[in-house]
């Protein structure tokens, strides 16, 4: 695990150069230590180097999801030609992207899809990954088993919930938790899905139709002003897929000690080394909701005890969050520690004369236009 923090330079016109190396090569170097990882065996220093040609990976922030609707609502269809634009900026300014094909760059695309850029997924499927990102490591809040907007060797992130706030609203930990089932948020998306069973795949729905009436469910669309003390007092926390499989639920469930009941099919979960999905949380099929009450409370006090025992332990919380600034084995971390892992590059990540993966022109026709 990494024990402290890797500054990473926040600029859309420059690359952020990361250095993941041996001790001996960073004293050599007369490198900064910003931080350590283990990884089979050999200590890895994540180090923020200003030299580019001794750096492991180079990231480009890019911030996709800060072109909002008026609501302040992430909007993606002009995502594509602003990342394909800093793309190439940084291919004609810097040699480095042209030496791998970006093969050697990761990129933040916390959008419902990732790099799909659309938040419905049969639109999503369709466009795909932007074929510009197709060589570099996506770390994105999006993972879905077997799915074209997940590719392979991507980094899967909780996404954001905001450290401050929620520990503002901590409880005492010995407050007893007098509600079995708590859920607040939408079961139709009326706007988007009028007709109704495209939204979550219709678990949602099934959800309200089922138990909108079961004294042990506390489900509503209000959120409250006390949403994270009423999470404190539950014992499940549902955390069913929206338009995407991912919520920031899964995030407060962990962080509050609540069972997360994670019920969307073929979730990739973020950082599984670091956190025991399978002992901690329970996983419902979406076929399955309809049977959810009978499901919950036959498992055994022993079951739930042994998960809120687990929940209770600092280090799974500290790896779902982003405190500012970073702190030990927080979700920062974790993230170096996923690219720690991908490392060393093989040869065939350097391009040989000539050689070129990516099509500069892929894509639909008003992708390419300028940002």
């Amino acid at each position: 695990m990494m024990g402290a923090r890797a500054a990473v330079l926040l600029a859309v016109a420059s690359l952020s150069c990361l250095l993941l190396s041996s001790p001996a090569a960073s004293a050599a170097a007369g490198a900064e230590v910003a931080g350590g990882v283990s990884h089979r065996n050999i200590e890895r220093i994540a180090v923020r180097t200003l030299n580019p040609e001794e750096a492991d990976w180079f990231y480009v922030p890019v911030y996709t999801t800060c072109d909002l609707t008026p609501a302040g609502l992430p909007l993606p269809f002009k995502s594509p030609r602003m990342m394909r634009s800093a793309i190439q900026f940084i291919s004609n300014k810097w040699p480095f992207w042209n030496k791998t094909d970006g093969a050697d760059h990761f990129f933040v695309v916390p959008h419902d899809f990732g790099a799909c850029f659309h938040y419905q997924e049969e639109k999503a499927i369709e466009r795909g990954i932007l074929p510009m990102l197709r060589r570099a490591t996506l770390v994105q809040t999006f993972g879905q088993k077997n799915h074209v907007c997940l590719k392979e060797g991507s980094i899967i992130i909780p996404p954001y919930a905001p450290p401050q706030k929620m520990q503002a609203h901590l409880i005492s930990p010995d407050t007893p938790r007098s509600i079995f089932v708590y859920f607040r948020g939408l079961f139709y998306d009326n706007g988007n899905d009028p007709e109704g069973g495209y939204y979550a795949r219709g678990a949602r729905a099934s959800l309200w139709e089922n138990f909108k009436n079961n004294p042990l469910f506390d489900i509503s669309t209000d959120h409250p002003t006390t949403y994270y003390e009423d999470m404190q007092r539950a014992v499940f926390c549902l955390c069913p897929l929206g338009w995407a499989p991912w919520s920031p639920r899964l995030v407060e469930a962990v962080v509050f000690g609540c069972i997360p009941v994670i019920i969307a099919d073929g979730i990739v979960l973020p950082f599984a080394d670091a956190i025991p999905w399978e002992e901690i949380g329970v996983f419902v099929d979406e076929e399955d909701v309809p049977k959810l009450d009978s499901i919950l409370t036959s498992i055994p006090i022993e079951d739930i005890l042994r998960k809120q025992r687990l929940l209770a332990n600092p280090s799974m919380k500290k790896a779902m969050l982003f405190p500012q600034p970073a702190q030990p084995r927080d979700a920062f971390h974790q993230i170096l520690n996923g690219l720690a892992r991908k490392l060393p590059h093989t040869q065939r990540v350097y391009l040989q004369p000539g050689e070129k993966h990516l099509n500069w022109t892929a894509g639909p026709v008003g992708d390419l236009k300028p940002w």
